[in-house]
C-alpha cells in the first residue's frame, strides 16, 4: 500500500490532500500545529496517522519526523504562510516570519526526513506561481516562495545520483482559509478539490514542475519571461499607485 507524508495538513490544500489520499486508500501521515483538525481527519479516515507539531520549531520536528509508523514513499511538503508588505514599507519581522515558516519551516522538515529518503521516493516542495513575477505588497511571500523553487532545483541535482525525485508545485489563486483574508480580485481561481485533484495527478505523472490551473500560470510565466524593464513597466501600469502633483 502507497504511503504519503504531508506537511500543514490542517487546512487548506494540505488538508483537502490528506482526505483525497485517504480515500485513495494511501496510508497518510498528517503533519500540522492544530490537534484538533488533525483528529477530525484521524476519526474520519483510520487510515491517516496524525503528528501535531510546528515545523518552525528545529528540535520538535527532528524529534517527532525521527520514527514513523510506515515509510512513505512520497512526500509534499506544503505548510506555508503568506503576509504582505504595504506601500513598500519593508517590515523586518513580518518577512522574518514568512521566511521562517516558508523557507527555514521547509527546510527544517527536508532535514528531519533525510535519513528515511530512499531511491524512488518522490519530494514535493510547494511553492507558488507568485514566485515567477514580482508583484506589489508580495515582497516577503514571493521571495519566499522564490527561495523554495530554486531550492526545489538545487536539490533535483544534489539528489539525482540517489534516485529520489523532486517536484516543485506552482498554483494559482486557490479558495482556501489564507486567500480568504485577500482584499484583491484574485483572478482565475480554482477550489480546493481542483488543487487537489492537479497536484494528485501531476505527482503520479512524476513531473518536475506542476502549475496550475493551466491558464493564469502559463500567463505568469509568459511575462516573467519578458525583461525585467518590460515587467517593470506592465506592472507599474496596472498595480503602481498614481503619483500626486506637488
Amino acid at each position: 500500500m502507497s504511503g504519503v507524508l504531508i506537511t500543514g495538513a490542517t487546512s487548506g490544500i494540505g488538508k483537502q490532500l490528506a482526505q483525497d489520499y485517504a480515500r485513495q486508500g494511501w496510508q497518510v501521515i498528517a503533519c500540522g500545529r492544530n490537534g484538533d483538525v488533525l483528529n477530525e481527519l484521524q476519526n474520519k479516515h483510520a487510515s491517516i496517522t496524525p503528528l501535531q507539531f510546528d515545523l518552525t520549531d528545529f528540535e520538535h520536528t527532528l524529534v517527532m519526523l525521527r520514527e514513523l509508523p510506515f515509510t512513505p514513499s512520497l512526500w509534499i511538503l506544503n505548510a506555508g504562510s503568506c503576509e504582505y508588505i504595504d506601500d513598500g514599507v519593508m517590515d523586518t519581522k513580518l518577512m522574518a516570519r514568512v521566511m521562517q515558516i516558508n523557507v527555514i519551516g521547509m527546510t527544517n522538515a527536508i532535514e528531519a526526513i533525510q535519513p528515511h529518503l530512499q531511491s524512488g521516493h518522490r519530494v514535493a516542495l510547494v511553492g507558488s506561481i507568485a514566485s515567477e513575477l514580482a508583484l506589489p505588497r508580495a515582497e516577503a511571500y514571493g521571495a519566499s516562495k522564490a527561495a523554495v523553487g530554486y531550492l526545489a532545483r538545487a536539490l533535483r541535482l544534489a539528489w539525482t545520483s540517489k534516485g529520489i525525485e523532486v517536484t516543485c508545485i506552482f498554483p494559482g489563486f486557490v479558495a482556501t482559509p489564507l486567500t480568504d483574508k485577500n482584499t484583491f480580485d484574485m483572478p482565475m481561481m480554482i477550489s480546493v478539490e481542483r488543487a487537489s485533484q492537479s497536484i494528485r495527478k501531476g505527482l503520479e505523472k512524476g513531473v518536475a514542475n506542476l502549475y496550475f490551473p493551466t491558464r493564469f500560470t502559463w500567463i505568469i510565466r509568459l511575462l516573467g519571461m519578458l525583461p525585467y524593464g518590460w515587467q517593470y513597466r506592465l506592472m507599474s501600469r496596472f498595480f503602481a499607485p498614481k503619483r500626486t502633483k506637488s
